[in-house]
């Protein structure tokens, strides 16, 4: 795969140099809640999950990209594609941006959309889907912008702080 390259950020595959940037994210537990995580990770295992990071999406079922500034080339989210299902033609879809100061920058937004025009481009898909807590409104104002719409609702899906809360999946067709 190639470099996907947007007006501010680029995505990239995964290098080994990255080991401490995505050991900061998956131990960040403010994450852990939208991505069903609940035990921190090792650099082992990191270190483990970088080697085989270079198995493409049909080989792996999951894609994550590195999402990089244009002007300094630094690291500053991942994005995801996962479930890759090629029978049916779809995969879900997942975005953390690492930093407070980058959300609301747009990185998040250009990511996206760098994301679905690969995704239904080059993959040939014909859906994405992304799961997404009831209380997060950044999230859901993201994929909604994008045209991704509201098709379910998992009622008190995910426990946070001792509390269910509803996960609701957003959808997004290709109709080309």
């Amino acid at each position: 795969m190639t470099t996907l390259k947007g007006n501010n950020i680029y995505l990239r595959a995964l290098e080994p140099e990255d080991l401490e940037f995505i050991y900061k994210i998956e131990n960040n537990e403010s994450v852990w809640e939208v991505s069903n995580t609940q035990t921190p990770y090792s650099r082992f295992l990191i270190r483990q999950y970088l080697e085989n990071a270079h198995q493409d999406i049909y080989e792996a079922k999951q894609l994550r990209l590195a999402i990089c500034l244009n002007d300094t080339f630094e690291a500053v989210g991942l994005i995801d594609l996962f479930d890759f299902d090629p029978k049916n033609n779809r995969a879900g879809v997942g975005i953390v941006i690492s930093s407070e100061a980058n959300k609301n920058s747009g990185i998040g937004s250009e990511a996206l959309q760098l994301v679905i025009n690969y995704a239904f481009n080059q993959l040939q898909l014909h859906q994405l889907y992304a799961n997404i807590g009831s209380k997060n409104e950044i999230s859901i104002s993201l994929f909604t912008k994008f045209g991704f719409q509201k098709i379910g609702v998992k009622k008190d899906w995910n426990k946070i702080n001792n509390q269910y809360e509803d996960e609701m999946l957003y959808q997004l067709i290709n109709h080309i």
